[in-house]
């Protein structure tokens, strides 16, 4: 299994959005993703660096803390699950293409992991 990035995920409210944008954006960053409750803002020069500002989630009984995304979700939930680990939100296909699950760390903090499919929603 390998990391393909790491992204911290930001509170957030919804109508600090373009705030946030105008920030970051003096810094270079410029928004990749944007569905209302969750924005993405992402470096154009190294696009896995990248930051999310989030109102909450749309499916998740938390919001998580940070998100890792690997190359084989199912085999990193695989290996969560026979390490005891906490399943905050089962492993599950989302609407906007990635397949997830949220697990709790040591210290509290709720990681979502996650893969891009390979088959993505049709629009």
């Amino acid at each position: 299994m390998a990391i393909r990035r790491v992204v911290p995920n930001v509170p957030s409210k919804p109508e600090s959005a373009e705030r946030n944008r105008d920030f970051y954006g003096l810094l270079g960053f410029e928004e990749v993703m944007n569905l209302g409750w969750i924005m993405t803002l992402a470096s154009p020069s190294a696009p896995a660096a990248q930051i999310s500002f989030m109102a909450g989630d749309m499916t998740a009984p938390v919001p998580p803390d940070l998100s890792i995304e690997v190359d084989d979700v199912d085999a990193a939930y695989a290996v969560m699950r026979e390490a005891g680990a906490e399943i905050v939100h089962p492993l599950r296909d989302e609407e906007w293409g990635v397949r997830r699950f949220f697990v709790r760390d040591p210290d509290g903090r709720v990681v979502n992991v996650l893969s891009h499919r390979a088959d993505p929603p049709d629009s």
